[in-house]
Parts: structure tokens; sequence; C-alpha cells
């Protein structure tokens, strides 16, 4: 059997093992424990963390994962299986060769140890790291990186390493959210709403001390709006699923939805686009929670459109970043 000339790791945030308190409980904990993610001195965190959040948070967030678990477990964990196999095939379909490639949560299971250690038993010794997080930050993007480095400062025999950044403005990727906005429309009948790119937010502290992720959502929203032929008051980028007291990037996702639905907007059109898979964000978050936001202030249609997922385009543009990126290897 031969070598394989590299292996691929996809990595993107995690998800509990099942939708109880406890299972919640031990997520939320490895999560929120991440200086990356909460980077509060810990004698202050530490109380809050295992002595509130901990204590009372687990039950309320189970329910909303059990509101959107599926058949195959978590819609993160399931989907990042389907865009792992569609990888493969695809690379192999494009290179004529196997290329392995491996899921990886970088918290929960599957971990980012076992990852690397399932593309070490198939022989790989250059790994290409690749991020499922269009915009960079230091909370998601940096937070792999860390982890990675943290696993394998316990391994004997360090592989050969590529990481992938960010891909916020790349063409295929720009092409593939404004095709899945186009199919969305067409299966509307042409109806369109005014439509909200919604990211998920940071605290407004990271961007002020050098985080590009407002600058790259930006980038990313004005491109597709470009592609899409839409004005300036055709669409609107907003911030959701802030946490905690300090002020997150504005304008917030569900604060804006208020404010159109009582201000005369009848119809929204939303989409996500920072996340490569659909999620407790975007399932519960964006299609329910919201959905309830605008539809009480005043608006009459509200419609998300799913996450990139294992659409052909956006597995396309994967197997396009895996090829520039490995060349050489």
């Amino acid at each position: 059997m031969s070598t394989p000339r590299f292996g691929v790791m996809l990595v993107n945030l995690g998800t509990p093992d099942a939708p109880t308190p406890q299972a919640v409980r031990r997520y939320l904990a490895e999560f929120l424990s991440d200086r990356r993610v909460v980077d509060a001195p810990r004698w202050l965190w530490w109380p809050i963390l295992h002595g509130v959040i901990l204590r009372f948070r687990p039950p309320r967030v189970a329910k909303a994962y059990a509101s959107v678990w599926t058949d195959d477990g978590s819609p993160l964990l399931a989907i990042g299986r389907r865009q792992q196999r569609a990888l493969g095939e695809r690379l192999e379909a494009e290179l004529g060769e196997a290329i392995p490639v491996e899921l990886a949560m970088t918290y929960g299971n599957p971990s980012l140890v076992d990852a690397g250690l399932r593309l070490r038993q198939a022989g790989v010794e250059r790994i290409l790291v690749l991020p499922l997080y269009p915009q960079f930050s230091r909370s998601t993007t940096a937070a792999v990186f860390d982890g990675l480095a943290r696993a394998l400062a316990r391994c004997p025999h360090l592989p050969e390493l590529r990481f992938v950044r960010d891909y916020h403005d790349h063409p295929a990727y720009i092409g593939a959210l404004a095709a899945s906005i186009r199919e969305h429309w067409a299966a509307h009948d042409g109806e369109r709403g005014k439509l909200m790119f919604s990211y998920h937010g940071i605290p407004k502290r990271y961007a002020d001390q050098g985080d590009p992720y407002p600058r790259h959502c930006q980038r990313t929203s004005e491109l597709v709006a470009e592609a899409l032929g839409l004005g300036e008051d055709d669409w609107r980028l907003c911030y959701q699923s802030r946490f905690g007291r300090e002020e997150w990037l504005k304008p917030y996702t569900d604060e804006t939805l208020k404010a159109w639905g009582g201000s005369g907007v009848e119809h929204v059109d939303i989409i996500s686009p920072a996340f490569a898979a659909d999620c407790l964000e975007t399932l519960e978050e964006l299609e329910e929670e919201n959905r309830e936001n605008f539809i009480a202030a005043g608006g009459k249609t509200y419609r998300y459109i799913p996450a990139l997922n294992d659409r052909d385009d956006h597995i396309g543009l994967l197997a396009e970043l895996v090829r520039t990126h490995s060349q050489g290897w």
C-alpha cells in the first residue's frame, strides 16, 4: 500500500456528544475554559464558570440542542461527516489518488488528537489543516492552531503542517454563497426580502486589539452583494450569539430584526456566511428564535437560507483550497 502524499484535517468548533445537561456541561467546560474564547483572568473567570455557568446553563442549552438534534446526532457533526466523505471523493476524482480526510473538532469529539492519530495510522507525514471558518478570528481559527500545538507537544514524531488561515474573499466561496441565495429566491418564485448577513459575534474589544474578523465579514458581505447586484439599501450586516455583559460587535442581529419588524420591513431573508455547516446557532438561534423576534415585532415573512453544508459548489471550494495549499507536496 502506497503512502499518501498528504492528508487533510477538516476542523470545526465542536458539539456535545448528546443533547443532555451532562454532555453539554462537559462540552461547555472545555469550550469556555479556552483563553482564546474567554480571556478574563482565571481568578475572576473560574468562579463564574464553575460556580454559575456550568451549574445553571447546561439544562437550557441541552433543551436547545434537543430541538435541532437529528437521527444522525448533532447537525454539525452529521454535516461534517458528509463534508469529509464528499471532499475525499472529490479529491480522489480530481487528483487521481486517495487523499485521507479526517474531521476534527476543537472542542468535544472527534478531537484534534484522535483525527491526528487516524491520519498517522494512514501513513500521513504531511497534514493540511483546513479550519472551516471563512473569516479569521482569534476565538476560532487561532484556537485550532493552539489546540494542535498542545496536541503535538506530546507527539514524538511531528508531521509537516500547513494551515489555511481564511478564505473570506475566495472567488469560489463568494460564488457558492451567491448561488445559494439565488437558488433560495428562485425557490420562492423570485420573491426577495431584505437580505441580512448574520455573522457570529466576538467581543468588540477583540477587534479593537487587532482581530481582523469584522473586516473579513464586511468584505465577504460586500462581495456577495456585488455578485447579486444588490444596492446598499437591499442588505445589512449584523452579528449574533453574543455572550456576557461586555459590548460585542454591532449591530446585533436580534435587535436589528426587532427594529425592522417594528418599522415596516415585512420580508427578510437571512444567511449566516460564517458557518460552514448548520448548527445550533443557525438552526435554533436564527431559524427559530430570531424568526419569533421579527414576526412578533410586526414582520410578515422570515426565511433562513441554509449554510453551504455539503453543497457541490462548497465541496468544490474546499477541494480548490486543498489543491492550492498542498502544492509542492
